[in-house]
C-alpha cells in the first residue's frame, strides 16, 4: 500500500515532489502519492550484449512526461515516485532517465542515487550494483558536458526529426555534434531492400545533406558505392579505410581530425553500420576539441546513436584520451595566436592606409608578421609528437601569445 511506502528508502530528485526507488511491486496510488514506472514504456533494443543507455528521444519523452505529471492538476499536489524493478538492467536504465531529468532541469542530484556519504547506501532499496553505478556516473557526467558544449537542449530539441532520421528507412542518421558531425550507415550502389532491410544510394542523402550544410563525407569501410557520385553533387569525399572491429592508426586519426577541422561545413561519417569505426573517430574529435573523457565520449555517442563503440575500440579511446587533450591544447593555442596575429596585422594595415607617406617602408613588426603569416604546424600532420615535444610547444606558444599582448 502507498501508506506503507518508506520515503527514507528513496532518492529525492526534486525536494518534496519527485523521488526514485526500486520495489518488487509498484504500490497503488494514494491521496498524497502517485507512483509511476518507465520499465515497460522505454525498452532498449540491444545490439550485442549491451543493455543501454536509452537514446536521446526516450530521455526527452521521459522528461516531458515527468514535467507534465508535476504540472498536472490531478498530481500537482502529490509526491511523485518513479518506481523501478530490482532487475539490474531495468534499474540502470530507469536511473539514467531520472538522472536525465535532473540534468535537464539543472539539478545536481546524481549522487543521491547511490549516496554512501551517510553510510545508508546498503540500506536503500534504490542502491545499484557497483558496475551499474560506474555506468551511471559516466552517463550523468556526459549529459552535463553535452549540455555545456551546446549539443543538446531539451527546450529546443526536435524529437520528431531525431526519430524520423534514425530509422533505417529514412537514412539511419544521428547527429553526434549537431551541425558538425553526423554518423550514418554506409550508402550502397543503388537503393533497394535486402531481406527486409532498406539500403540507400548516395543520392538519397543529398537533400538532407544540403539542407544541413554537410560539405564533406568520410568513408571508413570498403567501397560499396562510387565516391564520384558524392563529388559530382558538390560534396568532398574522403576515404580512410580500416578493418571492421579494429582500431585506426595514428595516421588515420590525424587525417580524420584534419578533415573535420578544415571542412567548411558539417562532416558526415560512416563505416558499414556507422557504429564502431565511426564512433571511434568521432570520439577522438570529442576528446580533442571538447575535452570529453573517453568514457564521457562513448556515453554521449551511445545516447545519440545506440550501439556505438562496443568492444576493443573502447580501450583504444581510453588509451588516446591524454594525448588528444594535449593536442587540443596545442590546437587552441595555435588558433589563439593566429587570431591575435590577424588582429595585429589589420591594425597595422589601417595605420598604413592612413599614412600620408605612400612610399614609406613597412614597420619592422609588420614585416615580421608578414614573414611568419604562413607558418603553421600543418607540415606535422603525419608526424607523431612526443608528449614532451608537445609540452614544449604549448609553453612556447603561450609565451609568444603573452608577449604580443
Amino acid at each position: 500500500m502507498a501508506e506503507d511506502f518508506d520515503q527514507s528508502s528513496a532518492a529525492e530528485i526534486v525536494k518534496d515532489r519527485l523521488y526514485f526507488t526500486a520495489l518488487r511491486i509498484k504500490p497503488k496510488n494514494s491521496t498524497f502519492i502517485h507512483f509511476f514506472s518507465s520499465d515497460e514504456d522505454f525498452v532498449y533494443e540491444s545490439f550485442y550484449s549491451d543493455f543501454g543507455p536509452l537514446n536521446l528521444a526516450m530521455m526527452f519523452h521521459y522528461c516531458s512526461k515527468v514535467h507534465q505529471r508535476l504540472q498536472s492538476l490531478t498530481t500537482s499536489k502529490k509526491k511523485l515516485v518513479h518506481v523501478t524493478s530490482h532487475d539490474p538492467k531495468k534499474k540502470a536504465n530507469a536511473a539514467v532517465l531520472i538522472g536525465a531529468y535532473a540534468v535537464s532541469n539543472k539539478r545536481d542530484t546524481t549522487w543521491t542515487l547511490t549516496d554512501d556519504r551517510t553510510n545508508t547506501a546498503s540500506k536503500r532499496s534504490c542502491t545499484l550494483p557497483v558496475l551499474t553505478v560506474v555506468i551511471l556516473y559516466i552517463l550523468m557526467f556526459s549529459l552535463p558536458q553535452a549540455v555545456q558544449s551546446g549539443f543538446v537542449n531539451f527546450d529546443t530539441f526536435k524529437v520528431e526529426e531525431y526519430e524520423h532520421y534514425e530509422r533505417v528507412e529514412n537514412g539511419d542518421m544521428n547527429w553526434i555534434i549537431p551541425g558538425k558531425l553526423l554518423a550514418f550507415s554506409s550508402p550502397q550502389q543503388r537503393s533497394r531492400v535486402d531481406n527486409g532491410y532498406p539500403l540507400h544510394a548516395p543520392e538519397a542523402f543529398f537533400p538532407f545533406f544540403r539542407q544541413h550544410r554537410v560539405t564533406d563525407v568520410v568513408r571508413l569501410n570498403k567501397k560499396l558505392y562510387d565516391a564520384r557520385r558524392f563529388e559530382s553533387a558538390g560534396f568532398t569525399h574522403h576515404d580512410l579505410f580500416f578493418l571492421d572491429g579494429s582500431t585506426p592508426s595514428d595516421l588515420i586519426v590525424r587525417r580524420f581530425l584534419h578533415v573535420c577541422e578544415s571542412a567548411p561545413g558539417a562532416v558526415a561519417v560512416h563505416c558499414k553500420a556507422g557504429l564502431g569505426r565511426t564512433g571511434t573517430l568521432i570520439g577522438c574529435y570529442l576528446m580533442k576539441h571538447f575535452l570529453f573523457t573517453a568514457a564521457e565520449a562513448m556515453a554521449w555517442m551511445r545516447i545519440c546513436r545506440p550501439g556505438s563503440v562496443i568492444g576493443p575500440q573502447q580501450n583504444f579511446l581510453l588509451s588516446k584520451q591524454q594525448s588528444l587533450w594535449v593536442q587540443g591544447d596545442v590546437f587552441r593555442s595555435k588558433q589563439k595566436l593566429q587570431n591575435q596575429r590577424q588582429i595585429r596585422k589589420q591594425q597595422l594595415q589601417r595605420r598604413d592606409d592612413t599614412s600620408t607617406n605612400q612610399n614609406h617602408r613597412p614597420e619592422p613588426m609588420s614585416r615580421l608578421l608578414n614573414a611568419v603569416d604562413d607558418l603553421s604546424i600543418s607540415n606535422g600532420l603525419h608526424k607523431s609528437y612526443s608528449y614532451d615535444e608537445v609540452r614544449v610547444y604549448v609553453y612556447v606558444m603561450s609565451f609568444i601569445s603573452f608577449s604580443t599582448l
